[in-house]
């Protein structure tokens, strides 16, 4: 018996998650990135996490030129920065500082963890491809993280 797609993504909607912005470099060292809440961690020994990336985003190609990329898990109050890295092409980027860190990928400053990743795996599953990272640094801060529930951002009360 197939799912029915809205019944499909009504259900998930029902799953509170963080939100995280996942950046790379493509081979002439222009920044990609792209709105993330498919995020995990796989291992604490060796530091693995996984991100889930659409098919269609033009961000893969880091992913494979640069080998590297970095998850910055957001504040609360970074709802702008979530929005404007849930649209496609460069000019999410316009106006927008970021961090660099130790292995080169950006980083979105004010987030709550940064973590610089080596993709170690990767494997197609339906319309995304899931990234496994070997985490090579961490830098974290006391905050309430931002969240996403029922295609909304929500706060801890």
């Amino acid at each position: 018996m197939p799912v029915d797609p809205a019944d499909f993504r009504r259900a998930l909607g029902q799953f509170t998650s963080g939100v995280t912005v996942v950046t790379t470099r493509d081979a002439k060292g222009r920044s990609l990135g792209l709105t993330v809440t498919a995020f995990s961690s796989v291992s604490l020994d060796p530091p693995l996490v996984l991100v889930c990336v659409d098919h269609r985003s033009e961000a893969h190609v880091g992913f494979r030129d640069a080998g590297l990329f970095g998850v910055s898990i957001l504040a609360e109050g970074q709802e702008e920065v979530s929005r404007r890295f849930a649209v496609g092409g460069a000019a999410k980027f316009t106006g927008l500082e970021l961090a660099t860190g130790t292995t080169g990928v950006p980083l979105i400053p004010g987030a709550l963890a940064h973590l610089e990743c080596r993709v170690q795996a990767t494997h197609d599953a339906g319309d995304h491809r899931i990234y496994v990272g070997e985490v090579l640094a961490v830098d974290a801060k006391p905050g309430r993280p931002l969240l996403y529930r029922d295609r909304d951002y929500r706060k801890l009360s």
